[in-house]
């Protein structure tokens, strides 16, 4: 009897025989996945595809026809293929619109993102009376019907009844007096700005003060002992940790602030001249409704959407390297 035999181990115990290679461990067996998180996602994507797949489908269709005015009367479109794109696409107009959307979009999501975490940090900071005079005051400004909103900001800069002026002018600046603000480009966007990041600042706001109750309150106070001040502990702790809030929040500022439509519209109906304050949106509406061409915005919307695709890449590309 062997050694091993007598100590009761198996002869194939893993064990190489005498000058022979040594035994290989067993592979490890492959995890099998549920299948029942996907069929819960299936009532999601049903609902998901039946509202979506019309709408993009007409969509698509309509930006290779002709679908004019006399199209709305019962005639039947005309096929014309990659015409309406490469008519719209090659006006100089369109690629002016692109530039000034993509600009304000990027100008305006930092402005919330920054402003919306700065209030975050001051409700963590303060007392809790003071934090929920803050919050239902982000609350009341975010519940307000934009229309609304908006109209009251046209009343503030009026350039004949508006407070702004008239504090301007009390304040010393003159040449403020009977200002139109909506009337030029520049100063047209930056009321827009400020009713934009008015409107959007209290999401930010409340989604980061979320992120950062999550925050360990153990773990800030050891960096206190180990002598970190509160620049270093917003860098090297708050920020890493609300890196996935602040993320996503930047995200869907970037897609609404590239879409927004309704704000620059009642803007520019208090006389701002349209071909120089048009937005994507704006100019999509103008093709459909003013010139009646709805393959050319058609074209347009579709060359929209892939631009939010890509304005959107880098941060799905992030996901799916987390998840990989």
């Amino acid at each position: 009897m062997s050694h091993d035999a007598a100590l009761g181990v198996p002869a194939h115990s893993g064990h190489a025989a005498p000058g022979g290679p040594p035994d290989e461990p067993p592979a490890p067996r492959r995890r099998r996945t549920p299948a029942a998180p996907y069929l819960l996602l299936v009532p999601a994507l049903v609902a998901l595809v039946a509202g979506l797949a019309y709408p993009v489908g007409k969509q698509i269709v309509m930006s290779v026809q002709k679908f004019g005015l006399e199209q709305q009367f019962g005639q039947a479109p005309t096929f014309v293929g990659l015409d309406n794109f490469v008519r719209v696409f090659t006006d100089d107009a369109l690629w002016a619109v692109v530039a000034r959307s993509i600009a304000f979009c990027l100008v305006n999501a930092f402005l919330t993102v920054v402003i919306g975490f700065a209030f975050a940090l001051l409700m963590r900071a303060v007392a809790t009376p003071v934090r929920l005079m803050l919050q239902v005051c982000l609350l009341l400004a975010w519940a307000m019907p934009m229309v609304a909103g908006v109209t009251v900001f046209k009343w503030l800069f009026d350039y004949r009844t508006g407070v702004v002026n008239w504090l301007l002018v009390q304040l010393g600046f003159d040449s403020f007096a009977g200002y139109s603000w909506l009337s030029q480009p520049f100063t047209f966007f930056l009321v827009a700005t400020i009713i934009i990041v008015w409107m959007s600042v209290p999401f930010v706001a409340l989604s980061m003060y979320a992120g950062l109750t999550a925050v360990p309150e153990e773990v800030l106070e050891a960096s206190r002992i180990d002598g970190a001040n509160g620049r270093q502990q917003f860098w090297h702790i708050l920020m890493p940790m609300v890196r996935p809030v602040l993320s996503i929040v930047l995200l869907l500022q970037i897609i609404w602030d590239l879409r927004v439509f309704a704000q620059i519209r009642l803007l520019q109906d208090a006389g701002a001249p349209v071909s120089e304050t048009n937005l994507l949106g704006n100019f999509i509406y103008e093709l459909g409704m003013s010139r009646q061409d709805f393959g050319g915005a058609a074209a347009v919307s579709i060359f929209v959407l892939l631009l939010t695709v890509a304005l959107s890449w880098p941060y799905v590309r992030s996901l799916m390297k987390e998840d990989a």
